[in-house]
């Protein structure tokens, strides 16, 4: 194995290892609040013409590094709309538009409504980017 392929296969692992924590910590608490939707969609677009390029490489530790990515987008916007977020922010922001009064000041501009962790304070219940 040339120096090339081992820094490769090496970095694959690392970066690898540097988000599985992430997706543990998704599938476990099933709180994607901290995540973009629009975001999760870009990554998702990006990695689909990303394989253009790396189908064009010889097999190598790119494409374990590449199939590792598509996978984890995709089980991000998977757990992502499985989790109601999208729903819930509409539902939210339909409950806003249906108050008669002043809208309160617990409940944001969009229509997104605070939630608490108990650890951290209040939260919104889902961001939008």
């Amino acid at each position: 194995m040339d120096i090339a392929t081992l820094a490769g296969t090496a970095s694959t692992a690392l970066f690898a290892v540097a988000n599985l924590p992430m997706i543990a910590k998704a599938i476990r608490t099933q709180d994607m609040t901290s995540y973009s939707f629009t975001a999760l969609l870009v990554g998702n677009a990006a990695n689909v013409i990303h394989t253009v390029y790396v189908a064009s490489l010889p097999i190598g530790p790119i494409w374990v590094l590449h199939g590792f990515y598509l996978v984890t987008m995709a089980v991000m916007i998977a757990l992502y709309v499985r989790h109601g977020c999208i729903r819930a922010a509409a539902r939210a922001r339909k409950a806003a538009r249906g108050l008669r009064s002043r809208r309160p000041r617990w409940i944001g501009r969009d229509g997104a409504v605070p939630v608490s962790d108990g650890r951290h304070g209040p939260a919104l219940a889902c961001r939008h980017a």
